[in-house]
């Protein structure tokens, strides 16, 4: 019997923290074949979805899939994200939230060992690198209070639409 991977878990937890706290809960994901969202949205064959409870309808995070209903220009859609496509978890409003390596669902990784060599191992997934998303307002602060404001020519941003940064 394999262990159940972490990241399910630490998704629901942050999902969780989110709405606790009055923020809207954001998921970034890989898409590949796996994954049902509306190609449209889909920008380096990567896409962010609003998961929070007024966005969506019928929310179910379990141990392999995110799945839920959701509307794009109206349209209700259908959307369905393998645990394993997930990259990052964040609240929209200051950016904290956890990010995560994206390995190949256990479906793929049996695409993939059918195609090597008999001799060759599959691909072995690994655990997910978890990292802090840094916040826009601390990234700011920081940058204000190391350089000198006669030599920084832009001013800080406050404020607007936080960045997710991946650290690899």
């Amino acid at each position: 019997m394999s262990e159940i991977s972490t990241k399910p878990y630490l998704l629901r937890a942050i999902y969780e923290w989110c709405t606790d706290n009055g923020f809207t809960p954001y998921m970034a994901a890989k898409v590949d074949a796996h994954t049902r969202v509306p190609m449209q949205f889909v920008k380096n064959g990567e896409i962010v979805l609003n998961i929070s409870f007024e966005a969506t309808s019928g929310l179910k995070m379990d141990n392999e899939l995110v799945h839920f209903n959701a509307r794009f220009g109206g349209v209700s859609r259908e959307i369905s994200v393998p645990v394993t496509n997930v990259i990052a978890i964040y609240a929209r409003e200051n950016g904290q939230g956890m990010a995560f390596e994206a390995s190949m669902s256990s479906e793929a990784n049996a695409d993939a060992a059918d195609q090597q060599d008999v001799n060759v191992e599959p691909p072995v997934a690994t655990a997910p690198i978890l990292t802090s998303v840094p916040s826009s307002s601390a990234e700011s602060k920081v940058k204000s209070s190391d350089s000198n404001p006669e030599k920084d020519p832009e001013p800080p941003k406050n404020g607007g639409r936080p960045t997710l940064t991946r650290i690899k």
